[in-house]
């Protein structure tokens, strides 16, 4: 049995979960019979969820909670917690989807604009051959279509439901409609769709590596200079926490 240790950085949890341990996770996750969100968390989430409780309770009874941020690893050797491994989102993503076509599994893909979404399906069975696409719908869809659309993902009952840009409350919507689900995975993601159909560039590996992916679009959205303030806030945190302990 696959098991993950899971600490609590800053009243944030975040589970240990490096390479060699992720398909043993994700395995036993779909043998239990039970409902598992995941979440990758940024930075900008976790200092959220210190602020909003309800989005930390989220965060509290997800099955996986992974950070995809530097300055979370690098905080949480600072106060010498055991080091959480870092992902980045699409590579998590990707590593998941090889998972679960590895074991012969389905996901449903759920988001982006309809052009986005069948391309996004289209590349997906390219490069995973053996993964089951049980459906898939675009976002931005009316109210009234919701209802017909949960019944469809009970029926398909994906492994993974894969959920992306153009859906109502976002990151929250995963949470809000969990008992309209069966069994699996649920993973939301904003970009995803518009990466895997081409519309989107990943971040590279050498500025994720470095820590800089917050700095994309700094030109075109100068007022991002203002996290700058939120940086020089959780230094100070981590300052208090560490004379604490």
């Amino acid at each position: 049995m696959a098991v993950c240790k899971r600490i609590s950085f800053l009243k944030v949890p975040f589970d240990i979960v490096d390479e060699t341990m992720l398909e043993g996770v994700v395995r036993e996750m779909l043998a239990n019979g039970r409902q598992h969100h995941i979440m990758l968390l940024s930075f900008k989430d976790m200092m959220k969820a210190r602020r909003n409780q309800e989005y930390r309770k989220m965060i509290e009874h997800a099955s996986l909670v992974i950070p995809t941020s530097k300055s979370i690893v690098n905080g949480a050797r600072f106060l010498g917690l055991e080091t959480p491994a870092r992902w980045m989102p699409f590579e998590f993503i990707i590593r998941l989807m090889g998972i679960l076509e590895t074991n012969r599994k389905s996901v449903y893909l759920l988001g982006g604009k309809p052009a986005v979404i069948n391309t996004a399906a289209s590349n997906l069975r390219a490069s995973f051959p053996g993964l089951n696409i049980v459906g898939r719908c675009s976002g931005f869809y009316k109210k009234e279509r919701e209802a017909d659309l949960l019944l469809a993902i009970r029926k398909a009952s994906p492994s993974l439901l894969l959920v992306g840009s153009g859906i109502r409350g976002n990151y929250k919507w995963i949470n809000t409609h969990f008992s309209d689900f069966s069994d699996g995975l649920f993973l939301w993601n904003k970009d995803c769709f518009e990466i895997f159909a081409g519309k989107k560039k990943k971040t590279s590996k050498e500025t994720w590596s470095k820590g800089m992916e917050g700095l994309s679009g700094l030109f075109s959205h100068p007022w991002r200079l203002l996290r700058g303030f939120q940086y020089v806030y959780y230094f100070l945190l981590l300052l208090i926490y560490r004379i604490r302990s």
